[in-house]
């Protein structure tokens, strides 16, 4: 009877999640951090309840696409890089297979195979599908870390969505003269759980992540109220 691989192997690895927990961090962070801080030096510039709310809603949109676009082109540019390699590889394979199981063999030696085991195992990967034991042992490209433009573009955009309406919605809903303490406030308790989730998403410490991201959030409002208050005296 055949060994039960969920007994053999019950470690739950997190790496798969890289690059949506990636784009969907980034955006989120993004979101909140950019809209409350644009409306929060808005509001210490001495603007309209109304001139707030459309500087927010404003941001959000071009935000968010902005975040999509951003994410889309840089994950492109890498698939790219990855499409070209993986031909380069796939021309080296039918051009001269036995060098590349040569340089196959070698990369298995190098991590501690001995001679003839390395050239076994590079033979039966080769049989099996020798671009894929190159693209992933020669290359380092995996399935798992592959570079998925559509799926980053998306996550980036729903994720900078979802962080910066919180903070648009709360400027609408609340009094013009509060504005200044509950949008800083607001947004740090979600960068704060923002951070401790994805930390713990990805297997690291939730304190550290939450500090991380409020000690960065609260700087970039900070800022940016300095710079509104400037501003709008000199107004």
């Amino acid at each position: 009877m055949g060994a039960d691989l969920t007994t053999q192997h019950p470690e739950h690895h997190r790496i798969h999640r890289s690059g949506w927990l990636r784009a969907a961090v980034l955006g989120a962070n993004d979101g909140i951090v950019s809209m409350a801080s644009l409306m929060v030096g808005v509001a210490a510039g001495g603007a309209s309840k109304a001139s707030i709310v459309l500087a927010g809603t404003a941001g959000l949109v071009a935000g968010a696409m902005s975040m999509a676009a951003g994410e889309y082109v840089s994950v492109q540019s890498q698939a790219d890089t990855e499409r070209a390699d993986l031909k380069m590889e796939a021309d080296a394979l039918e051009n001269d297979r036995e060098e590349e199981m040569s340089e196959l063999a070698a990369i298995y030696r190098d991590r501690g195979l001995d001679d003839q085991l390395a050239d076994e195992v590079a033979r039966q990967l080769m049989e099996h599908d020798a671009l894929a034991a190159h693209a992933r042992d020669e290359i380092g490209i995996s399935d798992a870390l592959s570079a998925r433009p559509f799926q980053a573009a998306l996550w980036s955009a729903l994720a900078f969505t979802g962080g910066a309406v919180i903070p648009v919605m709360a400027a609408s809903l609340a009094p013009v003269s509060s504005l200044l303490w509950l949008v800083p406030v607001l947004a740090i308790v979600l960068l704060g759980a923002l951070g401790a989730i994805a930390a713990v998403t990805g297997g690291a410490s939730p304190v550290r992540g939450a500090v991380r991201v409020c000690f960065w959030g609260s700087l970039a409002m900070g800022l940016t109220a300095a710079v509104g208050k400037l501003f709008g005296i000199s107004v």
